[in-house]
């Protein structure tokens, strides 16, 4: 996985404000690593994208605490991938959206199915 991969994963999944919190605290505290396994447990973030989250909260960024969040932010990222993953879902092609999501953001199985499956169930805000 690449570090845009992983930094695109850490982006787009949901995590908890109070994991949030408590690791942001640990990052200024300097306990990374730490703080990536207080990210991990209790979210679908894996160790690259974990990682990648406690930099970007250490940098003041704040994470999606919401599937609804997380695919905000992916349309922001990567409309065209938004577009593809949506005509996937329009044929019927769930599984294949799920597989693209997980292949172009390194994002882990659940995440990818759930934000999936919100993309399928919200339309897009203009």
């Amino acid at each position: 996985m690449t570090n845009t991969k992983a930094r695109t994963a850490a982006l787009i999944t949901p995590v908890g404000q109070e994991a949030q919190d408590e690791a942001r605290a640990l990052a200024v505290d300097g306990r990374t690593g730490k703080a990536a396994r207080r990210l991990r447990r209790g979210s679908w973030l894996k160790r690259g994208p974990a990682r990648e989250a406690v930099d970007l909260l250490a940098g003041g960024h704040a994470l999606p605490t919401s599937t609804a969040q997380g695919l905000a932010a992916l349309r922001e990222l990567d409309a065209g991938l938004v577009g593809e993953l949506t005509a996937l879902l329009d044929d019927g092609q769930q599984i294949a959206a799920v597989k693209l999501l997980r292949e172009r953001t390194g994002i882990d199985l659940a995440g990818g199915y759930h934000l999936v499956l919100e993309l399928g169930g919200r339309p897009a805000e203009d």
